[in-house]
């Protein structure tokens, strides 16, 4: 099924034959019948949950078992370490513009591809670093690989399939984050079995042969396969008043129109201040617990595995609420919950604190992920999503990249993760007042400017 285009939508979206008015149909007169079967847009949703998986379990949520070992075998300093990893978040950063524009234009899946490619040699070569220049060279191909293999294309996959259940379906894929957090004990055990090179480089193989099967799967738009949008039949759009199936593809947002709108200078530096809470912990708990706190590398991958599963729960839970509740107000929710939660690690001196940081932070984090990637298509639509999302990408970086940086020299200077865990949290809480003031905006301006009657010729009818 991988390397084929998904059937027709009657065939696929599988809506079963209709009994006669005698109520018996099809079955009853010995007639075939025809089997529901899924809309495939839940097929790209599985295939985008396992590239997150790989993506998360071997890179983004293990970050911080790698920097724990490259500390204690080079000697370098924290900042060192997290500087790598900001220095990948603004590759991403500035990459995003481009990497959105290609997405629209080509698809998904051939931009995928390259990436997973780039990324797998990328976890080979830095199998074999041996200084800090080669430690940054290698993870910035790593970083470029994983931004066009990962989270922005399989978003823009998605938001193109789903209207109605959005949130939930992004929700559902990013269970795959989840699940790769949860999978980071098996990556550290591999460290301390086999050491962290071999696991590096099995890592690469493993993106390489895993991925690009999956990769087969995505699909950019349900319309050149015979789909709608959810998957449902127009006429049935119309009848649950859709707005999706009522507007006009040409009434969505622009990049450069949307980018003319208060609502996408707020979500983008909103999102970013999420992302300090978030990417300081992804560089900087494994370094809390295990410097600070005394735990063995292998019980502060418990500590992970517990957030993730609270992060799970979110995702499938939480994620869903936004498809039933103003997005706004619960992401707000969200942002307090990180801010409390990195201020109880910070301060951490007890196993409830750690516990307590955990559930607060994956719970958050979870809910909060998928609502900002979904209230982008509900203010812009889906036409230009790709383009969109990669400018914001350029704000939402300074979150990803000034979060680790920062919390990582004041760690240096302080010798502990307390003034720079407290700036961060704070920052994150004051972040809540970025979505408070970004409600939906108005349609675009060309679509509010009067038209001029319709001119005919001929005599007028009397």
């Amino acid at each position: 099924m991988a390397g084929t285009p998904p059937p027709a939508a009657g065939e696929a979206s599988g809506a079963a034959r209709a009994p006669t008015a005698g109520g018996r149909g099809a079955a009853a007169r010995g007639g075939p019948v025809r089997l529901r079967r899924p809309f495939y847009g839940w097929w790209i949703v599985a295939a985008g949950s396992g590239i997150h998986i790989m993506f998360a379990g071997l890179l983004m949520q293990a970050f911080g078992a790698y920097a724990a070992v490259l500390r204690e075998e080079f000697g370098w300093s924290r900042a060192l370490v997290s500087g790598a990893f900001a220095l990948a978040r603004v590759e991403s950063g500035l990459l995003g513009p481009l990497q959105g524009w290609m997405l629209d234009r080509f698809g998904p899946p051939a931009i995928m591809r390259v990436g997973l490619v780039l990324f797998g040699i990328g976890f080979m070569l830095f199998s074999q670093l041996d200084s800090p220049a080669t430690f940054y060279a290698t993870f910035f191909l790593i970083a470029i690989g994983s931004s066009l293999g990962g989270p922005l294309a399989i978003t823009v996959a998605i938001v193109n399939w789903f209207e109605r259940r959005r949130a939930t379906a992004l929700g559902i894929s990013q269970v795959g984050f989840a699940i790769g957090g949860l999978l980071v004990p098996l990556t550290v055990l591999a460290m301390e079995t086999w050491g962290w090179r071999w696991t590096a480089f099995g890592s690469g193989v493993l993106i390489i042969a895993v991925g690009m099967p999956l990769s087969f799967i995505i699909r950019h738009r349900p319309e050149p396969y015979g789909y709608t949008v959810d998957g449902r039949p127009p006429e049935e759009r119309r009848d649950h008043g859709d707005q999706a199936a009522a507007a006009p593809a040409d009434s969505d947002f622009t990049a450069r129109e949307a980018m003319r709108t208060r609502a996408f200078w707020m979500v983008s530096l909103g999102h970013g201040s999420a992302l300090l809470v978030v990417s300081a912990v992804m560089v900087h708990l494994f370094l809390q617990l295990t410097e600070r706190l005394h735990y063995s590398l292998g019980e502060a991958a418990l500590f992970v595995s517990l957030l993730t599963v609270m992060q799970m729960g979110g995702q499938v839970f939480g994620a869903s609420l936004g498809d039933r509740f103003e997005k706004r107000v619960i992401i707000v929710i969200c942002m307090v919950m990180h801010m409390v939660g990195l201020l109880l690690l910070a301060f951490a001196d007890s196993l409830w604190m750690v516990v307590a940081f955990s559930m607060l932070h994956g719970l958050a984090w979870g809910t909060r992920g998928p609502l900002m990637m979904a209230i982008r298509a509900d203010y812009f639509g889906r036409s230009s999503y790709g383009t969109i999302m990669g400018f914001s990408s350029v704000i939402v970086m300074m979150g990803m990249m000034g979060g680790p940086l920062l919390a990582g020299f004041l760690a240096d200077r302080t010798g502990n993760y307390e003034v720079g865990f407290t700036v961060l949290a704070l920052a994150a809480g004051l972040g809540s007042v970025f979505f408070i003031f970004a409600p939906r905006p108005a349609p675009p301006a060309r679509l509010r400017r009067p038209t001029a009657p319709a001119v005919t010729s001929g005599r007028p009818r009397s």
